[in-house]
């Protein structure tokens, strides 16, 4: 069931933000090794957690939320774009432990009815190219985004 955001639910999805990203954390540090990983990330542990925190204090009204028997099993944040017509899908998760699929396309689907409703044309969605990134863009290829964009960020030490 998706439903709006309460402030009750904000440390529930906070933690879940949290956990969701390590596998993708621990690959930027891999990547980025340790002094730039630190630099960009100074908190692993809490990073997800506080941009998701910062949403909600912001546009709550702006967070679904999914919820199974009683559960939140996942959420998703987004922005509306009124002057280009653009829904953008912000941080969103499924909690990793949940053992349920297709909580994700449930949330896609209720967010682009919402765009929708909201006078959106589009719904962007923007996700990493990397392996830790793939069970990503799998869920978002099957809610059926279609039009890809790559792009490549580098860094160089000084």
């Amino acid at each position: 069931m998706i439903r709006p955001f309460r402030p009750a639910d904000l440390p529930v999805i906070m933690d879940i933000g949290n956990r969701a990203w390590k596998p993708i954390y621990d690959m930027y540090q891999r990547l980025r090794g340790e002094d730039l990983f630190t630099l960009i990330t100074p908190d692993r542990e809490t990073a997800k957690g506080n941009q998701v925190k910062y949403h909600a204090e912001h546009t709550p009204e702006r967070i679904l939320i999914c919820e199974e028997a009683g559960r939140i099993v996942g959420f998703l944040t987004f922005h509306l774009d009124r002057e280009k017509g653009i829904g953008t899908i912000g941080n969103n998760a499924v909690d990793p432990v949940c053992g349920l699929k297709g909580i994700g396309q449930q949330m896609y689907k209720a967010v682009s009815e919402r765009f929708r409703q909201e006078g959106m044309r589009f719904a962007k969605v923007t996700t990493g190219l990397d392996e830790a990134h793939a069970p990503a863009r799998r869920a978002y290829e099957r809610a059926g985004f279609n039009v890809r964009q790559e792009d490549v960020t580098y860094y160089m030490k000084l």
